[in-house]
């Protein structure tokens, strides 16, 4: 029996004999997780698989479920969990547009957050840095899908929440599909990885220290980008290609991995492309996402080549923030300002973080 193991440090592959036990599944586990005491989900929809209800002499064969092959994902329960992560109090949030760009820099940012600074000479530089609450504009008509008449199947975008981690939603939606629990961990294992390499992760490149920024990426309110989507692509060992609506560039990021996710950045946010299995003519997608393809193999060029095609649909429908020129309405007092720049201007002069993007006369 071999079977895949997902876990909040990474993916491995477990080779058991046929006449394995339960005692010896749990024992494989413990090895390559590292965690002694643990939940199991299994099969799509993600479905718990409940090994203390047995004997562990029990063969697996027994269990009435078919595990050859089947991905399991391993998560710590609370009494395993690592507690060293939530020592400190949430400390100031950086802006994430400049965090990114320091990340590369000749590109620019996927993933960013209006950050109110204040120009008054009485606030002090300690005052924390609030994020602003930006509501995206609803997109016109319904999402386009593409048909893949050779795969019997359609091209979907499954559109994440505006809850600020849609990046993280995007990116477990594709690689941990099914666990609610999925942001908490990515932000964890994002703030371990820069821990643990302080000499690429250094204070140039985050724009304020290390700990200061684990504190901050692992609070609910934080955005993820470009420093985020490298750490959990290598952590995967899985290539991200992450697809801009706007200029239709392709960044990819653990480039080379045997298997690749697609994500779509329209400007503040993060979706995921999956592949649906449907009827013909294709062009609608009517399966639950729990039938998705999410990953594909990294030398499927046609699956590539489609979800640009896509994106260039949602180009069109302008499924995209321009960050730089887009008119801004305040949702406090009404004002209309453009682009983040204006915006943080305004937040840090007035304390009103709550605005949404609008339409314009003569706009899109």
């Amino acid at each position: 029996m071999r079977a895949r193991l997902r876990g909040p440090g990474g993916a491995s592959t477990i080779t058991l004999q046929d006449d394995a036990t339960i005692g010896d599944l749990i024992s494989q586990i413990i090895e390559k997780t590292s965690i002694s005491s643990f939940d199991i989900k299994y099969g799509y929809p993600p479905q718990p698989l409940l090994l203390e209800q047995h004997e562990k002499s029990l063969p697996l064969s027994k269990l009435g479920v078919k595990l050859d092959g089947e991905q399991l994902t391993i998560s710590a329960r609370l009494d395993d969990a690592p507690k060293e992560t939530n020592k400190a109090e949430p400390s100031k949030q950086p802006s994430e547009a400049s965090a990114n760009k320091a990340s590369k820099p000749s590109e620019s940012s996927q993933g960013f957050s209006f950050t109110g600074l204040s120009t008054s000479p009485q606030k002090t530089e300690k005052k924390e840095k609030k994020q602003v609450s930006l509501q995206r504009k609803a997109m016109a008509g319904d999402v386009p899908e593409l048909p893949l008449l050779e795969r019997g199947a359609t091209l979907v975008l499954r559109v994440m929440p505006d809850d600020n981690s849609c990046l993280f939603r995007a990116f477990g939606t594709a690689v941990l599909p099914g666990d609610d629990l999925t942001m908490t961990e990515l932000r964890s294992l994002v703030a371990g990885a820069i821990q643990a390499d302080p000499e690429t992760y250094s204070q140039v490149v985050l724009e304020q220290k290390p700990d200061d920024y684990c504190r901050w990426i692992q609070t609910p309110d934080a955005w993820g980008g470009f420093i985020e989507m490298g750490i959990l692509a290598k952590h995967f060992d899985i290539e991200i290609c992450s697809i801009d609506v706007q200029t239709l560039r392709v960044d990819k990021f653990n480039e080379g991995a045997a298997t690749r996710c697609i994500l779509v950045y329209s400007g503040i946010h993060y979706d995921t492309i999956v592949q649906s299995p449907s009827e013909p003519p294709h062009t609608t997608a009517t399966n639950p996402p729990d039938f998705d393809v999410r990953i594909f193999d990294q030398d499927d060029h046609y699956i590539l080549t489609k979800a640009l095609e896509l994106c260039k649909k949602l180009q069109a429908k302008h499924y995209y923030t321009d960050t730089g020129g887009m008119a801004i309405k305040c949702n406090i007092c009404g004002v209309v300002v453009y682009g983040e720049g204006q915006a943080a201007g305004h937040a840090g002069q007035t304390g009103h973080y709550d605005m949404a993007e609008v339409q314009t006369f003569g706009g899109e």
